[in-house]
């Protein structure tokens, strides 16, 4: 049976705590730094809500995902302007060298052979072209895998995974896992404790109650990520020879050369 994503994905009318929703702003606006000018496809684009964003800086934009339904919730607010398509990433269907820049954000932990995936991209993209990869940080003390995932990679095992496909890459991070406060300081405990005891709710919907519980009000997500509704901090350059413990969200930036 075709596994449903959309549960475990952020779509319009989730509602999301600031830092939830800063993050979701924080992976657009860091990759429209690489995609001025440039043909773009984001693998896994979800309801799409990135994709606005994307293309106010990119030549052309082109969403696809595994999901359906995620899909018609995209077409039914883009409509047209955007083309989306059902794809999977393990098989992506187009020409040689068709794309600048692929994204694939909050995803790669979802494939069953994420090899075949980078296989796909390194065929796709021209010469020069760049694969940008977001991830939470498995190594962060408050990780919570999502019911789906197959495999969540560290730093390390990232940058091997793309040495394997002669790509050169850096790595960035972003959301400091320090806690200020001490009211964050116990829900930082309590987060780790459910955790733990596998109590945190797999929908995306579950999860809602609690947040409202610890963190007050939280903001309904909208069809389209708008530009600069958050003040923008870029991502720090870490180093990729060891496990980050010191952030919540990893970026590997991959350059396929020749």
């Amino acid at each position: 049976m075709k596994t449903d994503y959309s549960t475990v994905t952020e779509v319009p009318g989730n509602k999301v705590t600031h830092e939830q929703m800063l993050r979701m702003y924080h992976r657009y606006r860091f990759a429209c730094d690489y995609c001025e000018g440039k043909d773009v496809l984001e693998v896994a684009c979800g309801a799409g809500l990135g994709l606005g964003l994307l293309a106010k800086r990119a030549k052309r934009v082109l969403g696809g995902d595994y999901t359906e339904k995620l899909l018609e919730e995209g077409a039914r607010y883009y409509r047209g302007r955007i083309p989306l398509m059902c794809l999977d990433a393990h098989y992506l269907p187009f020409r040689s060298e068709s794309f600048d820049v692929i994204i694939l954000y909050e995803a790669i932990y979802y494939l069953n052979k994420p090899e075949m995936f980078i296989s796909e991209v390194k065929r796709i993209l021209r010469k020069n072209g760049i694969l940008m990869i977001a991830t939470v940080n498995k190594d962060w003390e408050e990780f919570n895998p999502s019911p789906y995932s197959t495999h969540y990679f560290s730093v390390p095992e990232l940058e091997e995974l793309f040495k394997k496909h002669d790509f050169r890459s850096e790595f960035y991070a972003a959301f400091p896992v320090s806690s200020k406060g001490m009211k964050a300081k116990v829900i930082s405990e309590i987060r780790k404790i459910a955790v733990s005891l596998h109590l945190i709710p797999k929908t995306m919907r579950g999860k809602e109650l609690l947040k409202k519980i610890f963190y007050g009000q939280l903001i309904p997500l909208k069809e389209e990520i708008e530009e600069g509704v958050f003040a923008y901090e870029p991502p720090t350059l870490i180093s990729s020879k060891m496990p980050n413990f010191e952030y919540k969200i990893i970026y590997g930036i991959a350059w396929k050369e020749g």
